[in-house]
């Protein structure tokens, strides 16, 4: 989730809507501008007992913050508190249990992109040995009660945490217990947008799928390959889901507009604190009625902040995120940007990529949603074909964009290599979560602490 910093530019009260829709604009950049902006969470953990660590506690969450500035970043602060760092790699932040991510810097290829990535996960490690921490690449916490986790000091979380039990049964689980891999992508305009949205939405099951790897809870399987997806069913159904507006005739930034005024809010931010506005009205804000600051107006920061609060499979603010995927290996890092990439930054991908998916129905893709965390591959399309059989051509045409853009690293090598971890995946028909369900079967004879030693970073 995003982390609140201080702007220092221009901060415009918000009097017309052409403002709301001018953020999106801004975002319009040409193809040879467009970056890659990668974020994956992992969970921390304490080697000698498995345990999460509080914030405060000798070597805890505070301490590998602290120890992380060794490197160069530098602390972002709240209530007297260390609660993100920024640096020339992006930024580091706490999720609500402690979970830690890294939201990268934007890049001009995959090959930084991983870069960055290792960079990293050596930093952290590092800090990680002199604390006696370790660090879990999966979906979900494997073993883990809600009630065995600490809470951050982060304001924003004090409010969702309350609120999150009033509208979904779910939700503090997707606070405190999952871990993600997105994406955050460039457009070149609102039509190029709209396209780019409505094949990523269709899509996201297939990545949820190829990246399922959360089929525990609290020690023993869950029945599911990927539990975090499953999460987000039973979060928040005014801020989640597959947006059917997306493809509708005439989509474009004023109907996502339009649907971003209709999630609830959760805050306001002022003065470096935040104020609960829960359940209230972005469009009572515009009129200066918000219960939380009446008679005071919206800047274009509350705006900026709102938009960091819906939950879509996939979401916009001045660029495109997909959201689909499990926190997962080191090599799943660097697949899942070089999946989006592939098929969304060359026309050519991208009008095959639409081919595949533009005649289901929204029934379709609403099924497909919805069975996927449990199925996986093995997910029917409803035509008599599984996800599994369509994989493989989605992921050639994800080989052949990366191969049309031709960037290549030090020793001649183009993007495509970064997919080889999919491959395997619909090769065998097996995803990461059905590997660890046979190890847990198998292997570790129902121990579940053995995921530590195979799953670790």
């Amino acid at each position: 989730m995003s982390t609140r910093t201080e702007s220092t530019g221009k901060d415009d009260i918000i009097e017309s809507r052409d403002q709301l829709v001018s953020l999106f604009e801004r975002g319009e950049k040409p193809p040879t501008d467009w970056k890659i902006g990668t974020e994956h969470e992992k969970f921390v953990y304490r080697k000698a007992d498995y345990r999460a660590p509080s914030y405060d506690e000798p070597g805890g969450i505070r301490d590998l913050l602290e120890g992380l500035r060794a490197y160069g970043w530098e602390p972002v602060m709240e209530g007297g508190n260390v609660i993100a760092l920024a640096g020339a790699d992006g930024g580091i932040s706490l999720e609500p249990a402690g979970q830690l991510e890294l939201s990268g810097a934007a890049r001009d290829n995959l090959h930084e992109t991983c870069a960055e990535t290792g960079r990293h996960l050596e930093q952290v490690k590092a800090v990680g040995d002199r604390l006696g921490l370790g660090f879990l690449g999966l979906g979900m916490w494997p073993d883990k009660t809600r009630a065995e986790l600490p809470v951050m000091p982060k304001g924003r979380y004090a409010i969702m945490l309350r609120h999150m039990p009033r509208v979904g049964s779910l939700g503090l689980d997707m606070m405190l217990r999952t871990c993600t891999i997105q994406v955050n992508l460039d457009y070149s305009d609102e039509a190029r947008m709209a396209k780019m949205f409505r094949v990523s939405l269709a899509l996201q099951p297939l990545a949820t799928a190829l990246f399922a790897n959360s089929p525990f809870t609290e020690g023993k399987p869950n029945g599911y390959l990927s539990y975090r997806s499953h999460i987000w069913s039973d979060t928040d159904p005014a801020r989640t889901g597959m947006l059917p507006f997306v493809f509708e005739d005439g989509f474009g930034y004023e109907r996502y507009a339009d649907y971003a005024l209709d999630v609830p809010m959760y805050f306001v931010y002022r003065d470096g604190k935040y104020i609960d506005a829960a359940g209230q009205n972005f469009r009572d804000f515009l009129e200066g009625r918000l219960p939380a600051l009446p008679g005071e107006k919206p800047r274009m920061s509350d705006w900026s902040d709102h938009l960091s609060t819906a939950f879509p499979e996939v979401r916009m603010k001045s660029f495109l995120e997909m959201r689909g995927a499990d926190g997962g290996p080191w090599n799943r890092i660097c697949a899942l940007p070089a999946f989006w990439v592939g098929l969304l930054y060359d026309d050519a991908a991208l009008d095959a990529a639409w081919d595949v998916v533009k005649h289901w129905t929204m029934d379709a893709r609403e099924t497909l949603r919805a069975e996927v965390p449990r199925l996986g591959l093995a997910t029917p399309l409803g035509d008599g074909r599984t996800l599994r059989d369509i994989a493989a051509q989605v992921l050639d045409i994800a080989r052949a964009g990366l191969a049309a853009r031709a960037r290549l690293n030090s020793i001649g090598d183009n993007e495509t290599g970064y997919l080889a971890a999919l491959d395997e995946v619909v090769a065998s028909g097996r995803t990461h979560a059905e590997r660890l369900l046979a190890r847990y079967e198998g292997a570790w004879g129902g121990d579940i602490s053995c995921i530590y030693a195979e799953e670790s970073y």
